[in-house]
């Protein structure tokens, strides 16, 4: 599996204001061509969603349903792929007070599930949805500075 962090800094954008533009799937494709599509369900008697997404990913597009669960409190949200084309699809956002604005925080694993070209796409895929989380946080929130990206984690 790999792992990827995008860590950024929104600037002119409070936490809890960043946390409730995140957690608005539905306007994802609104502010980037990246994100094609997002259907949002009702919300589980748990207060669940699960959403179905549709993005670009290179030269197509990737597809997948997820479950997602909303802590406000902790300006948190995890996300679980139920199935699409990722063999594995999970992780988290977080967002918290920062020295020079808001602290926002994409943290998620992936399998692609196709162990014999491991080597040679996941690179490719932890760039692209690197990028695809960039775009998205500045269609979101506006002014964002990317931080510095440690060394890639494989598990």
């Amino acid at each position: 599996m790999r792992h990827v962090t995008v860590t950024m800094t929104a600037h002119d954008v409070e936490p809890e204001t960043a946390y409730e533009r995140i957690r608005d799937f539905r306007r994802y494709p609104d502010v980037t061509e990246t994100v094609r599509e997002v259907v949002v369900h009702p919300p589980g008697a748990d207060g669940t969603v699960v959403s179905d997404w549709t993005v670009r990913f290179r030269n197509g597009l990737m597809r997948w349903s997820e479950r997602d669960a909303f802590h406000p409190e902790t300006l948190t949200l995890g996300f679980t792929q139920l199935r699409g084309d990722f063999e594995v699809f999970e992780g988290t956002w977080r967002c918290a007070p920062g020295e020079r604005g808001t602290a926002v925080t994409f943290d998620a694993v992936f399998d692609l599930g196709i162990p014999t070209l491991a080597e040679l796409l996941d690179p490719v895929a932890e760039s692209t949805l690197r990028g695809n989380i960039e775009l998205i946080t500045r269609g979101l929130l506006g002014r964002v500075t990317a931080l510095p990206t440690a060394a890639p984690v494989h598990g």
